[in-house]
């Protein structure tokens, strides 16, 4: 089965139907789910997409986890591989590439991901195609 890495903006696109990128999120994850691929979000993502849930309350936190349950999207624990590979990134890409993004995209290539979904049009290219869903400009 095909896998594709989730990115943390997209699900936090997805949850706040006020973001601009909430449709386009909505839509490519739910293109992806109905081409049979897997869904999965990396550890250092799925860390950062709970951060404002929890600064509201523990229970927001635990609606989002359940939600990620329901789409369903796998949590992928960043391993000393996937570790060395987002260094390699960094190292090649300096600042145009952060390390929480490094372990996202190590996390897609480590795994031989089809694609990475974000809301990041700034990514520069890697070894896994990165699809930026963006929702409408403004004026």
């Amino acid at each position: 089965m095909a896998l594709t890495i989730v990115d943390a903006g997209v699900v936090i696109a997805i949850l706040d139907s006020s973001d601009v990128h909430h449709a386009a999120a909505k839509g490519a994850v739910t293109q992806a789910r109905s081409r049979g691929e897997e869904l999965a979000i990396p550890a250092s993502a799925y860390a950062e997409v709970l951060v404002g849930p929890y600064r509201q309350s523990r229970k927001a936190a635990l609606t989002v986890d359940e939600f990620l349950s329901a789409l369903p999207a796998r949590v992928e624990p960043a391993t000393r591989e996937i570790a060395a590979i987002a260094a390699q990134l960094r190292a090649k890409h300096g600042a145009r590439l952060r390390l929480p993004d490094a372990l996202v995209g190590a996390t897609a290539m480590q795994l031989n991901a089809v694609r990475l979904l974000t809301t990041d049009a700034g990514w520069p290219s890697l070894l896994v195609l990165v699809e930026v869903v963006a929702g409408p400009r403004r004026s």
